[in-house]
């Protein structure tokens, strides 16, 4: 009986511990060394990976962020979810004069090598609106639909 459970203990360990390493493999080794580069100080690190991406989800100094690498390890872009207060005062005070009428369901900032740039979902009990920023002069409308009620 012990030798049986043991048994299959150790085929338990071995089957999941397979299977882990082969998700490993379809890691761009690329992508994770740059990663390693540009984010020293990253912890619990996920990795995901596409056709056309490599996604790391991360925590950085107690928050969670998403670095998107191409599969030859060239960093794509960050993106991590804020509160409406860490926005540029200008996008702000947009979204406060245009849409008081919504609140926010989502908000989260993309950084690339180049520029930042900013995603909101608003929404109130008929629409939900996606907008992008532009820059930090104002919004531009990147998706809108009602909803099914």
């Amino acid at each position: 009986m012990k030798k049986s459970i043991l048994m299959w203990a150790m085929m338990l360990t071995i089957g999941l511990t397979s299977a882990f390493a082969n998700n490993e493999e379809t890691i761009s080794q690329r992508a994770v060394s740059s990663f390693k580069k540009d984010f020293t100080h990253a912890q619990d690190v996920k990795w995901e990976s596409t056709k056309d991406f490599v996604k790391a989800t991360f925590t950085m100094n107690d928050q969670v962020m998403f670095a998107y690498y191409s599969q030859t390890g060239d960093l794509m872009a960050v993106t991590r979810n804020i509160v409406s207060g860490q926005l540029p005062i200008s996008l702000l005070s947009d979204l406060k004069k245009n849409y008081n009428a919504y609140w926010i369901s989502d908000l989260f900032e993309v950084s690339s090598s180049t520029d930042a740039s900013y995603y909101v979902t608003l929404q109130n009990g008929d629409t939900k609106v996606t907008l992008k920023s532009n820059g930090i002069s104002g919004w531009g409308l990147f998706k809108k639909e009602k909803k099914n009620i």
